[in-house]
């Protein structure tokens, strides 16, 4: 399932591509420019890759995402707590709150989370 995978000069365009997407290729090629910094070149470049990957498609000049933000997202999240958790989402969330507090609505809202999601329901 790497195919989800994006490096992260890949995920910034798509980032660009998914709010602005359908984009024609001459205003992606602004875009980028203006939120990334990045030539003409370097954003065909990345845009190729993407195509290849399946991620988007150029068609008449056209740049459209072929698969949602969220799917990416809930790949990347997995392939983390997989990785560097060992699949443990309490380590993670550990780690990943190290010494801040959460506001009680964060508590509120990550507990509705878990209920949803425990196999009780």
């Amino acid at each position: 399932m790497d195919e989800l995978f994006l490096s992260d000069s890949e995920y910034r365009l798509m980032d660009i591509i998914w709010s602005s997407a359908p984009v024609e290729s001459g205003k992606l090629v602004k875009l980028a420019e203006e939120k990334l910094n990045w030539k003409k070149s370097t954003t065909y470049t990345i845009l190729r890759r993407l195509s290849t990957k399946g991620m988007v498609v150029n068609e008449d000049a056209v740049v459209k995402a072929l698969i949602e933000k969220d799917r990416v997202q809930s790949y990347e999240s997995s392939r983390i707590v997989t990785r560097s958790f060992g699949g443990s989402l309490p380590s993670f969330l550990m780690s990943f709150l190290g010494d801040k507090k959460l506001s009680s609505s964060e508590a509120e809202e990550l507990k509705d989370l878990i209920d949803q999601f425990s196999d009780d329901n």
